[in-house]
């Protein structure tokens, strides 16, 4: 068996396609000339007659897919995230969102954490997109082992699916297994005086910070919102109940990801003071992952800063 622990989001999402496509022969790969990136380069090696290699045209790429999953085919589909959403989103919408095809499309490299690549390359709207299309889920894991438990998941849910991977290695939040559930949140850590609500990268962080604040006193209820869509309702509004305070962190836009969404919930639902950590309408430049992290309000200290502003809004 695989030890998941030891690997990248994206090494994790290729070991399980092996894994997955030994058993169902459904399964088919395709990639934009980056398999050796998005590590689809394994299910290419151990199945290459179920491996289409498209070169560099995404947009042919997503149309691909969604005729396969026409026959019955389940299409892994694998890219950068930048092109995974911006390049190719009118052949998404048409092909995989209108007609509701089983299409799985899995980015690697998502958010700024793609580091000294540059702006050219940090998918910061891509959440938001996706998020936009109706049929789709929108999942971005917290780690390898989460990862793994998606990549299952998916497989076995028809429909499509935007799943964001994370290019440099991921702190690991879960143990030996992750009882991963679409649409459902995971409750890390319990508190009664805040709520952070983290997603992918940023899930480690806000442990930290929750950690951090302890010491102070300060009891923080740590969520794990890997799906964005569909959002666990539920969680956030028991969440907003029993500590009256909310902070969101994302490695995404402000507009149109976790905290719009959160807000959206919690205006509706169970109005409480509300603080959100993202990007602030800019592009970023290039540097260090946790360089770029701190520059943009994303460290354990921010969010730390964010939970003490939101008590004391209560």
């Amino acid at each position: 068996m695989t030890d998941y622990s030891e690997l990248t989001t994206r090494d994790a999402y290729g070991q399980m396609l092996v894994e997955l496509g030994k058993d169902n022969h459904n399964i088919v790969v395709l990639d934009a000339d980056v398999s050796r990136s998005t590590m689809t380069k394994y299910f290419a090696a151990a199945y290459p007659d179920r491996f289409i290699e498209c070169g560099l045209a995404e947009q042919n790429m997503v149309s691909i897919a969604a005729g396969l999953a026409s026959c019955g085919k389940i299409s892994f589909v694998s890219t950068f995230a930048v092109f995974a959403s911006c390049r190719c989103f009118d052949q998404v919408r048409m092909c995989v969102a209108q007609p509701n095809t089983n299409v799985k499309i899995v980015a690697t490299h998502g958010g700024i954490t793609v580091g000294e690549d540059g702006s050219s390359h940090q998918a910061i709207e891509d959440l938001a997109l996706y998020c936009s299309l109706p049929n789709f889920s929108v999942i971005v894991p917290a780690d390898s082992i989460e990862t793994a438990a998606v990549i299952k998941a998916v497989t076995d849910t028809v429909g499509p699916f935007y799943v964001r991977l994370a290019r440099s290695k991921t702190p690991v939040i879960y143990g030996a297994g992750c009882d991963f559930k679409v649409g459902k949140a995971s409750l890390l850590l319990d508190g009664s005086d805040a709520t952070i609500i983290a997603t992918g990268m940023l899930v480690s962080t806000a442990l930290a910070a929750a950690k951090s604040l302890a010491g102070e006193g300060i009891r923080c209820r740590v969520l794990n919102m890997s799906t964005l869509k569909p959002i666990d309702r539920e969680a956030i509004i028991a969440a907003a109940s029993r500590t009256g305070a909310v902070v969101t962190a994302e490695e995404h836009l402000l507009h149109g990801g976790l905290g719009s969404i959160v807000a959206q919930v919690l205006s509706t639902s169970h109005p409480v003071p509300l603080e959100s950590l993202g990007i602030n309408d800019h592009y970023c430049k290039s540097g260090k992952p946790e360089e770029l992290l701190a520059m943009n309000g994303l460290a354990a200290s921010d969010i730390e800063q964010a939970v003490r502003a939101a008590i004391k809004r209560k």
